[in-house]
């Protein structure tokens, strides 16, 4: 398999879960970015995650040029292999001092992927630090399954659509928890299983992230609707519709397939939450 990770970034992969740090970019690169993120707030509004901020990559050029930076994609390609599909892509945006929070989760929770093989790739636009609230691991945790997941205790501000976290305590040991700490430019990558979550910021900078969830083109949805992909590199097997690439940011066309694509997205999670609740309530 090609790629850029070493053996040992590999095996630390498939060992605990995540490896981290990586370099995507240059810090001046970032804050062009970041630029580009705060131009793009002032002229289309928030980018909040279930509107703008989720699947950006199909109305925004620049996210687009993110998601598919080769040393993001050769880092997946070590892991997933050469044909690469983005499933999903995630704004997470804290500002200063914001309460806002990630609560313990795998992302795998209502994907309806098979074979279990996303990877999300972490890519921060401003330093991403314990203070500022950086995405938090438990290591190791991807090999122990797919825990349950619910809706938390309400007053609290979780970034999740859903605001699932995992229900039983004594699944997520704390003790164990570890920083990913990332400068502007850098990326993460974890696995679909690994809990993780992060805490709300703290300093007095914005805390800008972008997670990529890249799949292999084998994958497949496992619900009923027919969901579309985007793909970044090598082959599509042709288990999604595919999706067309921004070209300008926010125009007519592109706006539209994504309010479409997005309620379509939306509405297969909530079908697999239903049925994961159903099956919880035969055990």
């Amino acid at each position: 398999m090609a790629g850029s990770l070493d053996a040992r970034q590999i095996e630390h992969y498939r060992r605990d879960g995540h490896v981290s740090p990586l370099q995507a970019f240059s810090p001046e690169q970032a804050l062009a970015y970041r630029r580009r993120l705060e131009e793009s707030e002032a002229r289309f509004g928030p980018l909040q995650v279930g509107k703008l901020g989720s699947k950006s990559h199909l109305v925004f050029t620049w996210v687009d040029e993110i998601a598919r930076h080769p040393a993001v994609l050769d880092a997946v390609e070590s892991l997933i292999g050469p044909d690469i599909l983005i499933y999903t892509l995630t704004m997470w945006l804290k500002n200063a001092r914001d309460d806002a929070y990630v609560g313990w989760h795998q992302d795998a929770s209502y994907f309806g992927l098979e074979p279990l093989e996303q990877v999300t790739a972490w890519v921060a636009l401003s330093e991403s630090s314990p203070e500022s609230g950086c995405v938090q691991v438990i290591p190791g945790s991807h090999l122990h399954g797919l825990k349950h997941h619910s809706a938390p205790q309400t007053g609290r501000k979780s970034m999740l659509p859903r605001s699932q976290s995992i229900t039983n305590a004594n699944a997520v040991d704390e003790s164990k928890a570890v920083d990913q700490p990332l400068k502007p430019g850098e990326f993460s990558l974890h696995h679909t299983l690994l809990i993780h979550g992060s805490c709300p910021n703290r300093s007095s900078d914005r805390r800008l992230g972008i997670g990529i969830s890249y799949i292999p083109a084998r994958a497949r949805f496992t619900g009923s609707t027919r969901l579309t992909a985007m793909l970044v590199r090598g082959i599509d097997h042709g288990n999604f519709d595919a999706e067309p690439r921004p070209q300008a940011d926010c125009d007519v066309a592109a706006l539209a397939f994504h309010e479409a694509t997005l309620r379509n997205y939306f509405e297969s999670k909530q079908e697999l939450a239903a049925a994961y609740a159903q099956q919880e309530g035969r055990a």
